[in-house]
C-alpha cells in the first residue's frame, strides 16, 4: 500500500499538472503513402524511445491508462495518460528505477499492490505539420514511424498518422480527415496498433443477443469498475471536476445495478457490497456537491452588479475553502485500505457475482421501477413540496438505472425511454440543486457577517429560487414524455 498521494488542492496548481486532452483522429498507412498538400509550419523532426509499463494482468490497459518512460536527447520523462473523459495527462522527470512519486501516487487505484513490468519498448521517428492561423495553432498533423524493439532487434514497424485538434474547430478536423483518407490513410478508430500491443481495444457492451440476465449484470458491473478506476487518477488530481463526477456516477450505477438485480443475487453479499459503495459515493459526493454549488455560485456572481460581484467573490472563496477541506478527506478515503479492499471486491463481483438460482426477466425489473416512479409522480399533486420532488428524483434515478440493465435486450423503445428518463432526472436534479444552493446561500449570508456580502448572498438566493421555479415548470412535460415512453417500453 502506497502512502498518501501528493494531490494539488488549488485549481491553478492542479492545471499545471493535468493537461487537457485534445481530440485526436488516428490513421494507419502503407510505406508508399504521401500526405496531401497542406500549408503549415513544419514540425521539428524528433527521435525518441518510449518504454511502456503495466502490471502482469494489464490492469492499466483495462482502465484505459497508459504509463510510459520516454528518453529524448538524454532527458528521461515519465507520463501517465488517461484516455477516459477529458484525458488526464501528467508528466514528471524520472529515471529507470520506476515512476516518480507524483505519478505513482495516481496509480494506487488501478494497480493496488501489483508490481509494474515492461510491456513494450519502441523507437519513434516523428515529423509533421502545424496548421496555423496567424500565431494560433489549429491542428497538429503528426506522422510517426514506430519500431517495436526486442533489445536492438526490430520486431514490428507501425506507421501512424494522427490529427490532433489544438485550437481549431471540428469542421477543420473533419475536412482534414477526408483529405488524408482520400490520400490512402485508413482510420484506426480510438485505438492505435500500439494500443493493441499494450492491451487496449476491448470495449464492454451492455448486452448481446442470447445473453442471460446474469450475463448482463456481470458485464455491467465490469463496465462500472472500469469507469471507477479510469477516473481515479483525474479525481485525485482535482483539476477537472468532471473526472470526479464520472467516478461518482460509476459508483452509484454499481449500487443501482446491485439494487435492481436483487432477485438474482445473494442478499447478504449484495447488501455488504452496496454499503461499501455507499461509503465511496458519500466521500465523492461531498466534493461533487461543492463543485456543483461553486459552479452555480460563480455563474450567479457573474450576473451581479460590480459592487455585489466583489462581495460575491468572497462567498466563492468561502466555498472554495470548504471544498479544499472536503477534497482532503476524499484523498484520505482514496488512499485507505478500505478503498483498496472495495476495488478488490468489485473485481471479484464483476468476475463472479454471487448469483442465486432464479428465473428473472430484466425487463420486468425495469418495468417494476418505472411503475414505482409513476406512483410517486401521480401522488405529487399540483404544488408538491421540495421533499416530495427530491423523493421523485431518487425514484427517477432508480428507474433509469434499472432500464440501463434491460436496454441491451430491448432495442429502440428502451433507448427512447432512457433518453427521456435522463431528461426527467436532469429537471429534478436542477430543482434539487437550486433548493440546496438557496439553503447554502442563506447559511453563507449569516456566516459572512458583512452587510454587502449578505445582500449579495440574498440576490444569489433569489436567482436560485428562479431556477427552482423554472424546473417546476419544465417538470410536467418531462414526466409526460417519459410516461409515454415507459408505457411503450414496458407494456
Amino acid at each position: 500500500m502506497l502512502g498518501r498521494p501528493v494531490v494539488p488542492y488549488d485549481r491553478a496548481v492542479a492545471k499545471e499538472h493535468a493537461l487537457n486532452g485534445r481530440r485526436a483522429l488516428r490513421f494507419s498507412f502503407t510505406p508508399g503513402f504521401r500526405l496531401p498538400e497542406l500549408e503549415g509550419q513544419e514540425l521539428e523532426a524528433r527521435v525518441f524511445t518510449s518504454t511502456y509499463f503495466d502490471s502482469k494482468d494489464r490492469a492499466l490497459a483495462r482502465a484505459h491508462l497508459t504509463l510510459r518512460r520516454r528518453i529524448e536527447k538524454g532527458k528521461s520523462v515519465w507520463r501517465l495518460l488517461s484516455s477516459a473523459s477529458s484525458g488526464t495527462r501528467v508528466e514528471a522527470p524520472g529515471g529507470p528505477a520506476g515512476p516518480p512519486d507524483e505519478l505513482r501516487s495516481l496509480l494506487v487505484g488501478a494497480l493496488g499492490d501489483r508490481s509494474l513490468e515492461q510491456v513494450v519498448k519502441v523507437r519513434v521517428r516523428r515529423s509533421g505539420l502545424a496548421l496555423q492561423e496567424g500565431s494560433k495553432e489549429l491542428v497538429a498533423v503528426i506522422v510517426d514511424d514506430v519500431a517495436v524493439l526486442d533489445g536492438r532487434r526490430v520486431t514490428e514497424r507501425i506507421k501512424e498518422l494522427r490529427l490532433e485538434l489544438v485550437e481549431g474547430d471540428e469542421d477543420l478536423l473533419t475536412s482534414l480527415s477526408k483529405s488524408v483518407r482520400r490520400a490512402g490513410a485508413v482510420s484506426t478508430g480510438d485505438t492505435s496498433r500500439l494500443g493493441e500491443v499494450l492491451g487496449f481495444g476491448r470495449e464492454l457492451k451492455n448486452g448481446k443477443p442470447g445473453w442471460s440476465a446474469t450475463d448482463l449484470v456481470a458485464e455491467m458491473l465490469a463496465c462500472q469498475l472500469v469507469a471507477i478506476v479510469a477516473h481515479d487518477p483525474g479525481t485525485r488530481l482535482g483539476a477537472d471536476p468532471e473526472e470526479l463526477h464520472a467516478m461518482r456516477v460509476a459508483t452509484r450505477r454499481s449500487r443501482a445495478i446491485l439494487r435492481t438485480a436483487r432477485p438474482l443475487l445473494d442478499p447478504a453479499w449484495t447488501e455488504s457490497l452496496r454499503a461499501e459503495l455507499a461509503w465511496l459515493a458519500g466521500s465523492l459526493g461531498e466534493v461533487r456537491d461543492l463543485d456543483v454549488f461553486c459552479a452555480r455560485l460563480e455563474a450567479g456572481v457573474a450576473r451581479l452588479g460590480a459592487r455585489e460581484r466583489r462581495a460575491g467573490k468572497k462567498l466563492v472563496a468561502l466555498v472554495a475553502t470548504e471544498r479544499g477541506e472536503a477534497r482532503g478527506r476524499l484523498v484520505e478515503a482514496l488512499s485507505s485500505e478500505r478503498y483498496q479492499a472495495l476495488l478488490v471486491t468489485l473485481q471479484a463481483a464483476a468476475d463472479s457475482p454471487a448469483f442465486v438460482p432464479a428465473e428473472v426477466d430484466v425487463r420486468e425489473l425495469a418495468a417494476k421501477q418505472f411503475h414505482k416512479l409513476r406512483k410517486v409522480m401521480d401522488a405529487l399533486g399540483r404544488d408538491p413540496t421540495d421533499e416530495l420532488l427530491h423523493r421523485a428524483r431518487i425514484k427517477a434515478k432508480h428507474a433509469r438505472y434499472a432500464a440501463e440493465v434491460a436496454a441491451g435486450r430491448d432495442g429502440k423503445a428502451a433507448a427512447r425511454y432512457l433518453q427521456r428518463a435522463k431528461r426527467l432526472q436532469d429537471v429534478l436534479g436542477e430543482h434539487q440543486d437550486a433548493v440546496v444552493a438557496d439553503r447554502k446561500l442563506r447559511a453563507l449570508a449569516v456566516q459572512s457577517g458583512g452587510t454587502t456580502t449578505a445582500f449579495a448572498a440574498g440576490r444569489l438566493a433569489e436567482l436560485e429560487r428562479g431556477n427552482r421555479r423554472a424546473a417546476r415548470e419544465a417538470l410536467p412535460k418531462a414526466w409526460r414524455r417519459l410516461e409515454q415512453a415507459g408505457a411503450r417500453a414496458w407494456a
